[in-house]
């Protein structure tokens, strides 16, 4: 069985899975479990998430129960003002005290943070990012998100809010970027629209190239298609200038790339290229990477919620 003092469990509450891990006191995995999301049903999900951090304790060795506190990551964010849960597109999880409830299925304590906050919390605890002092950890996939990492510890922010970088207005847009995609916030022109998965997909088809995905539309620019070529291109211009306005205001150490669009290698050539265009400064240190948990960051940065003794962190 393994001590107390040497678990940290971690759960990513998605959209279509939940998934858990168990971790050792110096961040070894010792198992891993995932379940369908339950769309739509509040009480299910609860009940799921629940369920499935007593079968990953079971699965690593340990006594039920066996971490005194549990991590989760979810798609929104804890209101300062209510204590429920607002911004998610999870949308059956919104105005539910969701951590209240899931403390009364297990017994112990719960901390929730934004699933981009995770991520970055994982690469900067242990990632492609250790040791840095400040990090932004950014998503781009389905949506386009990011978390900041300031000594080790989450900056939520007064509102809960920091690092909804997606909803920030496109920088510098160009007249053939006005007024912008609509945007599921209300707005029109946000970075999401320009920078998902769905977005690269929906400029290559609008500039005449045939429907693709985000991923069929790099293959074929890859392999020398010139419309999926001009769409990324535009790609690394929009997130360049997106992360321009971090730096300027941010100014992080490190940049990690998360979500499936991060595994275009030529994002670390081409941004990294165009950053000095934009940024306010005579050079441009700043790194950006790829995480080094790919798809495991998030979970593993909703372990890293609580320290291995249960104790608050510093």
């Amino acid at each position: 069985m393994a001590p107390i003092h040497d678990l940290r469990i971690g759960v990513d509450l998605g959209g279509t899975k939940i998934e858990a891990i168990a971790l050792s006191a110096a961040g070894a995995t010792l198992a891993r479990s995932r379940v369908a999301t339950p769309r739509g049903d509040y009480g299910a999900t609860v009940s799921a998430v629940a369920e499935l951090v007593r079968r990953t304790e079971r699965e690593a060795g340990a006594e039920d129960p066996a971490a005194p506190g549990i991590g989760v990551g979810i798609p929104g964010a804890l209101s300062r003002h209510n204590g429920r849960i607002k911004n998610a597109n999870s949308t059956w999880l919104i105005g539910r005290p969701f951590d209240r409830d899931l403390e009364r299925a297990l017994g112990r304590p719960v901390r929730l943070a934004n699933d981009a906050n995770c991520f970055a919390l994982s690469e900067a605890r242990d990632g492609a990012a250790a040791g840095a002092a400040s990090v932004f950890g950014v998503i781009l996939g389905t949506g386009v998100g990011a978390g900041i990492v300031v000594d080790g510890q989450i900056l939520e922010g007064r509102n809960a809010i920091a690092g909804e970088w997606g909803h920030n207005p496109l920088p510098w847009p160009r007249d053939d970027e006005r007024p912008g995609p609509p945007c599921y916030c209300g707005k029109a022109g946000c970075i999401e629209t320009f920078l998902s998965g769905i977005g690269l997909a929906r400029d290559h088809e609008a500039a005449g190239g045939r429907a693709r995905s985000a991923n069929e539309v790099a293959a074929a620019a890859a392999a020398g298609d010139p419309a999926a070529g001009a769409a990324l291109a535009r790609y690394h211009d929009r997130l360049a200038r997106a992360l321009a306005h971090v730096v300027n205001v941010l100014d992080p150490e490190v940049i990690v790339l998360g979500g499936g669009l991060s595994n275009l290698d030529s994002l670390y050539r081409e941004v990294p290229a165009r950053l000095p265009a934009y940024v306010f400064s005579d050079r441009v240190d700043t790194q950006i990477v790829a995480p080094r948990h790919g798809d495991s960051s998030g979970v593993r940065g909703a372990a890293w919620l609580w320290p291995a003794s249960g104790e608050p962190a510093p």
